[in-house]
């Protein structure tokens, strides 16, 4: 491992890559701590110490993990990179709806620029629309629970304006910065950046457990922490590789085929995209009760007694049912098996033992559900593992676990690819890699 590190700063393209990808992650970190122009930056930080832990930081949890704290802290980079992955989503699924989109997804590189294009103008969308929700709220003092400090002094129609327009423009420069480290940097900018938003959370989340839960459980945790660690690292790993042969093939006066591959279909298809949209639904009822205030009656009382609470027994099994129907559901319209045994009859491949076309995807379609249930159920059991332990470490009900759920399956799955990219580097200059 230090050898790879030592390969990958002594080769002089490389280590400029990856200074470059540094030099970004710290300017982005740097934007998320800048308040906006008109928001009390002292006020934010009170009210920010006054609700750490308590009910209302669950509603924005996801976003607020995805900003690095940036939203509770109104900074200029409050959205953070979370209107793109929305934006980046929504253009997905719309391409097994629209036609059109279809139709750009098959035109390759030219196809694929116009749909990034695309997500670029509902980026901004997403983000004008998120922006005034927040500054909106934090006008009307709902942003931040029972905190009665004015984080906008000057609430005219012309400050929350200008707020609105910095956020929005903040998000843009966000975008902007993950697309220059995809381009001239080392691995995925948009996920090296949400990377970066989550590991400089863990300092501070783990010296809370220590604080409230001694050095016992601090060790405790840090060792159950290793050991997630390691077993998400095992099943994103996993995958089950189909057979796939090539048949022999003359194309003028030299024979192409006759070769040996395989279709890898991963254990974990979905990726952290169901916990995304499970998180994201799971927390309309309680923002919709905040928005109706003493009015929900029965409602409210209902949303706060068994949704907030996130060691209810209802929460955690409605957590892990949203999972798993969003993994199939996900998996469904990204994975189309009859898609891929069409392209593979096209090229003259075949599975040993089944025969090309229907019966193909039949049995692609066979082996997808046999590995997708293990897999949503793999993403329900990391999801609501911090839920278990909120009460041990003394973390509050709804403050976030370092080690579970969302957080480490990005990390983890980022960092295995960043890994993997700078492996490839090191290869083609005949190096030994991280992962050998």
């Amino acid at each position: 491992m230090l050898s790879a590190f030592r390969s990958a700063l002594t080769t002089p393209d490389l280590r400029k890559k990856i200074l470059f990808t540094l030099g970004i992650v710290a300017i982005y970190r740097l934007g998320a701590n800048i308040p906006s122009p008109g928001v009390s930056y002292v006020n934010v930080q009170e009210c920010v110490r006054q609700v750490e832990g308590g009910e209302n930081s669950s509603v924005y949890s996801l976003i607020n993990l995805f900003s690095g704290g940036a939203l509770l802290q109104l900074s200029i980079l409050a959205l953070g990179i979370m209107p793109y992955i929305t934006a980046s989503i929504i253009v997905q699924l719309l391409q097994v709806v629209i036609p059109r989109f279809e139709q750009l997804k098959k035109e390759g590189q030219s196809g694929q620029a116009k749909l990034t294009q695309y997500t670029r103008y509902l980026t901004i969308g997403i983000a004008i629309l998120q922006s005034t929700g927040f500054v909106a709220l934090a006008e009307r003092g709902q942003l931040f629970g029972n905190c009665s400090l004015p984080v906008i002094p000057d609430g005219s129609i012309f400050t929350l304006s200008v707020i609105v327009v910095v956020m929005t423009a903040g998000t843009t420069v966000v975008m902007w910065l993950g697309e220059q480290v995809t381009e001239r940097g080392v691995g995925n900018g948009m996920s090296l950046l949400i990377f970066a938003s989550i590991a400089h959370r863990i300092p501070a989340e783990g010296k809370q457990i220590l604080d409230n839960a001694g050095g016992l459980v601090f060790a405790g945790v840090c060792l159950f922490g290793l050991a997630i660690i390691a077993s998400v690292v095992f099943v994103e790993q996993g995958q089950r590789r189909i057979p796939v042969q090539y048949a022999k093939r003359m194309v003028g006066r030299r024979m192409y085929g006759g070769t040996s591959t395989y279709l890898p279909l991963k254990v974990n298809q979905a990726g952290v995209i169901p916990v995304i949209f499970g998180s994201s639904l799971l927390y309309l009822p309680n923002l919709a009760a905040r928005l109706l205030g003493n009015d929900g009656g029965w409602f409210q009382q209902f949303v706060q007694t068994y949704l907030v609470d996130q060691s209810n027994w209802l929460h955690i099994l409605l957590y892990v049912g949203l999972i798993i129907f969003f993994t199939y559901f996900y998996v469904g319209i990204t994975f189309n098996p009859d898609e891929r045994a069409e392209d593979m009859k096209k090229y003259g491949g075949f599975i040993p033992g089944i025969r090309p076309g229907r019966p193909t995807a039949e049995y692609l379609n066979f082996v997808l559900s046999r590995i997708t249930l293990p897999g949503s159920l793999y993403l329900g059991i990391i999801a609501v593992l911090p839920n278990f332990f909120l009460g041990i470490t003394g973390s509050g009900q709804n403050q976030n676990f370092p080690f579970g759920g969302t957080a480490v399956l990005i990390m983890v799955t980022v960092g295995l690819d960043t890994l993997k990219q700078i492996e490839s580097q090191l290869m083609q200059r005949n190096y030994e890699g991280f992962l050998r």
